[in-house]
């Protein structure tokens, strides 16, 4: 026959089987969540790279009917490039359906002003080109560096010695900040070499060819002093 006293032991024994079980699994979730923040890159790869983006602005511009384009219209177009920012690394373009070459000297000439020459091709934009006008395209890249800065690992614990999260971020960010034409950070610039050869050999071929200090007879002069 079981007692009270039997009884209450089994309860408390229960009891405490489960209080522990409980603490174990919290121990255990605390170790999971700790490894889960991290970081993962056993290298000194930088994870975090610039990302360009492309933007089309559009401008519409009415033209003449024989070609060209009017006073007017010019200093509409030049108000526009100033308003947009317009500046080195943007790409300008017309798509010109009577393609005019009075029209396409037109808008070069004010492109012109900004340091910038027409690409040969136009991007594809959306809308039809009403009669009568010429659309005017700017191709802009635009860098950035997604997921940057990243503070996600906030464990002190780094068991796999793995470098931090936010490792590269700043030298990206700055990296796509700083480079004028983004289009850069996806391929260089293309040039055969020679005219950087010339510049740099000329400080060479001035030393060279001038004359040695000592080739001339040395000044005379008296050591007797004037009254």
């Amino acid at each position: 026959m079981t007692t009270n006293r039997e009884f209450a032991v089994v309860r408390n024994g229960a009891r405490r089987a489960r209080a522990l079980s409980l603490a174990v699994g919290l121990v255990l979730t605390g170790t999971l969540a700790g490894c889960g923040g991290m970081p993962v890159n056993r290298s000194l790869d930088n994870v975090h790279q610039p990302v360009v983006e492309h933007s089309n602005f559009t401008f519409d511009l009415i033209t003449q009917p024989e070609g060209g384009v009017d006073p007017v219209q010019l200093h509409r177009l030049t108000d526009w490039f100033a308003a947009v920012g317009l500046k080195y690394g943007d790409h300008v373009a017309i798509d010109d359906p009577a393609q005019s070459a009075a029209t396409h000297a037109a808008v070069e000439a004010a492109a012109g002003k900004f340091g910038l020459i027409l690409d040969p091709v136009a991007p594809v934009t959306v809308g039809d080109i009403p009669a009568g006008e010429a659309r005017v395209v700017i191709s802009r890249a635009f860098a950035s560096v997604p997921g940057c800065p990243d503070w996600s690992a906030r464990s002190d614990a780094n068991y796999r010695n793995a470098t931090s999260r936010n490792y590269g971020c700043a030298i990206s960010s700055n990296l796509a900040a700083m480079v004028a034409n983004k289009e850069d950070l996806i391929h260089g610039q293309d040039g055969t070499g020679n005219t950087v050869v010339q510049t740099n050999t000329k400080a060479i071929d001035a030393y060279r060819t001038k004359p040695a200090t000592g080739a001339q007879a040395l000044k005379q002069q008296s050591t007797q002093q004037s009254n």
